[in-house]
């Protein structure tokens, strides 16, 4: 099977890989539909953080159950399923308290191969997300909504949860990938009255409020604190979704908020140290972390798409076939795309 590899910064390939094949009672093995890029993968590809070269990469994905382990009951071969980056078991203490990206039974092999046409999926008897019908019942605008919901749509609605976002709020967002923009749906799904994105990117900011945002911010820094707390008479938001992560980053949104407001951080972290006497000085929380994709798909998020209630597939931007994968990391690598489609199989 062909599957996407990391070669080196800057260096993807296609491969050839034996068919993976099941290897405990809760595994199941996957035929992949779609795939794509995310924002993520991008801190290895450009060398900023570290992944061993030469391996199997990718961790969005939406495919067809080809055969599953003997405690697999859940789902079945045939079976059209979301395969989220999270592997939960559904029965330890984090899974169960609804933290399944934290799931203390998650498994050996977590995070890479979904860029391909074949995965070994585990703990697949609770963490795969049964989608109705097949592939063939959907239009490509749907399929690109589902996919989503593997990753970045339930990441970006875990910073408005984690935010405690409810009717009524006045939050801001910071990044404006396809995470931030997630959190921008997000947000409005929950029933904030106003969403401030910070963004500098037009094609970006248009988006954002087509999803919901109210007000854009393209300033960085004291001067975007400054803008935020114009925008809100001098009193901050209510809640904040950091979708960076970048040190900058969770300043400015610790920052914009009022006292008492919640900041829900998403952003993989960039820096080990951090600040935190301005929560203090400020009575300000700081919650979030890994995406309960099982749970807030199951929960929320598959029947929003269903229904038609959300769109988060509009952060596709561009599509490419597994054998064009390297550039589909150039594209998001050059902001030419927000997020790279992977068409795999039809």
């Amino acid at each position: 099977m062909k599957t996407a590899t990391f070669i080196e910064p800057g260096k993807m390939e296609l491969r050839e890989y034996p068919k993976p094949q099941i290897q405990s009672e809760t595994d199941a093995i996957i035929k992949i539909v779609r795939a794509c890029v995310c924002g993520s993968d991008l801190w290895w590809y450009r060398g900023i953080s570290q992944r061993p070269h030469n391996t199997p990469v990718g961790h969005e994905a939406i495919g067809i159950v080809e055969e599953v382990g003997a405690q697999v009951k859940n789902v079945q071969p045939g079976d059209f399923v979301i395969v989220p980056f999270t592997h939960g078991c559904g029965h330890c203490a984090a899974c169960l308290a609804g933290f399944d990206g934290n799931c203390l039974n998650e498994g050996d092999e977590t995070n890479g191969g979904y860029q391909g046409e074949y995965l070994r999926f585990q703990n697949a008897h609770w963490a795969l997300v049964k989608i109705p019908g097949t592939p063939s019942d959907y239009t490509d605008d749907q399929l690109n909504d589902l996919l989503t919901l593997s990753d970045v749509m339930a990441t970006g609605y875990h910073a408005a949860t984690s935010a405690e976002v409810k009717a009524g709020d006045t939050v801001v967002v910071f990044g404006d990938g396809a995470v931030g923009l997630c959190g921008v749906i997000a947000a409005k799904l929950l029933g904030a009255q106003r969403i401030i994105a910070m963004s500098r990117h037009e094609d970006r900011q248009q988006l954002a409020q087509e999803f919901g945002a109210t007000d854009i911010v393209p300033e960085r820094g004291e001067q975007a604190v400054q803008r935020v707390l114009e925008l809100t008479s001098g009193n901050g938001a209510d809640a904040i979704l950091e979708c960076v992560g970048t040190e900058q980053s969770v300043d400015t949104a610790i920052k914009v908020g009022r006292p008492g407001a919640v900041v829900g951080r998403v952003g993989i972290p960039q820096k080990a140290e951090m600040n935190t006497n301005n929560l203090f000085w400020k009575n300000i929380g700081l919650r979030g972390g890994i995406a309960s994709v099982t749970t807030d798909d199951q929960k929320v998020l598959l029947d929003a798409v269903l229904k038609g209630t959300i769109h988060p597939g509009k952060v596709f931007t561009k599509r490419f076939k597994l054998d064009q994968i390297q550039a589909a990391y150039e594209a998001m690598d050059q902001r030419k795309a927000i997020k790279s489609l992977l068409i795999v199989s039809e």
